[in-house]
C-alpha cells in the first residue's frame, strides 16, 4: 500500500536515475501573492516532467520474466515519455498506446526514447488496447492507479520538506491523482499541519467532480488546454487519498492558467505547461489567505509545451 515507508524506499531506489530538482524562491511571484513563494521545478526533470519517478520505481519492481515480456502504458502526454525513458534505461521493451489526437511533439519524444507507439481513436480505446496487451503478457504501467507509481511521485514531497522544512502550503495539480496522492502522503505523514491544495482546470476536473459527488465521476470529454491533466476519471486509490489528505481542490479556468503560464515565463524564465501554471492561478485566487511571512510551494509538474501550443493559446485567449 502507498505509505511513507514505500515512498522512502522509492527515494533510495531512484537515486542516480532521476534529477533531484531544485526548489527556488521567486521574488516576482512572491510579490504577486504577498508571501514567500517557492517553485519546485519538475519541469527540469528528465523528459520534462515528474513522470519518470513513478515509472522507474514501478519497473524496478518487475521480475526478470516480467522485464522480458515488456511493459505497456497508456498516455496522451507526459506519462508516455516517462515510461519510455525508464524502460529504455532499464532495457525493457515498451509499447505506449496513445490517442490519435496526441500532439506531434509528444509522439516524437516518445519514439525518440525507443518506445513503440500504437495510435488509437481515443483514450478509451487506448486503455482497451493496453488491457489486451496486458492479458497477452505485458506489464501495465498505469499512469496513476498504482501504489508504487504514486510512491515514486511522492519522493517530490520528501525533497520539498528537505529543502523547506517550514513550508505551510503546497499546491499540486491533479490529473488521475497519482502525483498528489504520493506527495500528500509524504507531506501529511511527516508534517500533518501542512495544507495540501489540489488544482485542476475546468474541462479536466475529474477529481473535483468526484469530491463534489462523493463518488468517482467519468467525464464525457476533456476540453481543457491542460491536456496532461486529461484523465477522464480518477481511481479508488487516488480518490481515497484526496478525500483523506488533501485540504481542498480548486478548479481554475483555462484563461487563468494561460495568464499564469505567461507570468511564470516572463518573471522567472521557466517555461511550464498549463498543467503546472494552473497552480499559480489557484494560489492567486487564494491571495487573501496568505500571511506575508508564510512559505508556500507551487509544483511546476512539467514543461512539455510546444511553440505551436503557445501560439495557439495566445490566439485563443486574445480572441475570447
Amino acid at each position: 500500500m502507498l505509505s511513507l515507508t514505500l515512498i522512502e524506499q522509492a527515494r533510495q531506489r531512484l537515486h542516480g536515475l532521476v534529477h533531484r530538482t531544485p526548489l527556488v524562491h521567486s521574488t516576482a511571484i512572491s510579490e504577486l501573492l504577498g508571501c514567500q513563494v517557492y517553485l519546485k521545478l519538475e519541469n527540469l526533470q528528465k523528459t520534462g516532467s515528474f513522470k519518470p519517478r513513478g515509472a522507474f520505481f514501478k519497473m524496478l519492481s518487475l521480475t526478470d520474466a516480467e522485464r522480458a515480456a515488456g511493459i505497456v502504458a497508456v498516455s496522451g502526454g507526459n506519462h508516455a515519455q516517462g515510461a519510455a525513458y525508464a524502460a529504455r534505461h532499464l532495457g525493457i521493451r515498451a509499447t505506449i498506446c496513445m490517442p490519435r489526437t496526441t500532439p506531434r511533439n509528444y509522439l516524437d519524444a516518445t519514439r525518440g526514447y525507443g518506445a513503440e507507439i500504437v495510435l488509437c481513436e481515443n483514450i478509451a480505446e487506448a486503455f482497451a488496447e493496453a488491457e489486451r496487451r496486458r492479458q497477452a503478457g505485458a506489464t501495465l504501467v498505469h499512469p496513476f492507479d498504482d501504489d508504487r507509481l504514486a510512491a515514486g511521485q511522492g519522493t517530490i514531497g520528501l525533497e520539498i520538506l528537505d529543502d523547506l522544512p517550514d513550508v505551510s502550503r503546497v499546491y499540486v495539480s491533479i490529473g488521475g491523482g497519482g502525483l498528489i496522492a504520493g506527495i500528500a502522503t509524504a507531506l501529511k505523514t511527516i508534517v500533518p499541519s501542512i495544507h495540501v491544495h489540489g488544482v485542476e482546470t475546468r474541462g479536466a476536473d475529474a477529481m473535483a467532480q468526484a469530491v463534489a459527488a462523493g463518488k468517482i465521476v467519468e467525464l464525457s470529454e476533456i476540453t481543457s488546454i491542460a491536456r496532461t491533466l486529461g484523465s477522464p476519471k480518477v481511481c479508488e486509490m487516488t480518490f481515497a487519498a484526496v478525500q483523506e489528505l488533501v485540504d481542498e481542490v480548486t478548479v481554475v479556468e483555462d484563461r487563468d492558467a494561460w495568464r499564469s503560464l505567461v507570468s511564470i515565463l516572463e518573471r522567472t524564465k521557466q517555461l511550464v505547461e498549463p498543467a503546472a501554471s494552473c497552480c499559480l492561478a489557484a494560489a492567486l485566487s487564494h491571495r487573501d489567505r496568505f500571511r506575508p511571512d508564510e512559505k508556500i510551494v507551487l509544483l511546476m509538474c512539467g514543461g512539455n509545451v510546444s511553440v505551436s501550443d503557445l501560439a495557439r493559446f495566445e490566439r485563443q485567449f486574445a480572441e475570447s
